[in-house]
């Protein structure tokens, strides 16, 4: 065993996927690629750097986003659910593209800080989810192993 010291840190942690990412790729690949590249570019990566938060992982519809405090982990997640929401609102209109909904939930992880920067093992039971319908967020706390509580804030 090494007697080395590591240094950790405690961070909240962003993950973000696509609300049936799976059905919007068999019934319009092309389409919901495009338009999830569009809204990478012009609203998720803004509100990631507003909110000084870094991108640890990426998978085809999701990705895993660092930050140092979890009041910005939760504006950023406000701040991307608020724009989809008007974007789909925008989109339902025209139908041009598919409406595309992420589904955003944070937690807490203490890593260390020169190895891989999120090992899921360390992740404390505290976290949020939100889910944005229009105007409302919804909070989800843990409030034990099993159950969560929510609360809706408008």
């Amino acid at each position: 065993m090494s007697s080395a010291r590591v240094e950790r840190r405690l961070a909240a942690i962003l993950a973000a996927d696509v609300v049936g990412y799976s059905r919007l790729m068999g019934v319009d690949e092309v389409g919901t690629l495009a338009a999830l590249k569009a809204h990478r570019h012009e609203v998720v990566d803004p509100a990631i750097s507003a909110h000084h938060g870094r991108i640890v992982k990426t998978t085809g519809d999701g990705m895993l986003v660092e930050f140092g405090s979890a009041v910005d982990a939760v504006n950023c997640a406000m701040t991307v659910q608020k724009a989809m929401s008007d974007r789909n609102q925008t989109n339902a209109k025209t139908n041009v593209v598919p409406n595309i909904v992420f589904r955003i939930g944070i937690f807490r992880a203490s890593h260390a800080q020169k190895a891989f920067p999120i090992r899921s093992q360390k992740t404390q039971p505290g976290r949020a989810c939100f889910r944005a319908s229009s105007t409302h967020y919804f909070i989800a706390r843990a409030v034990g192993p099993t159950r969560p509580s929510c609360r809706r804030l408008d």
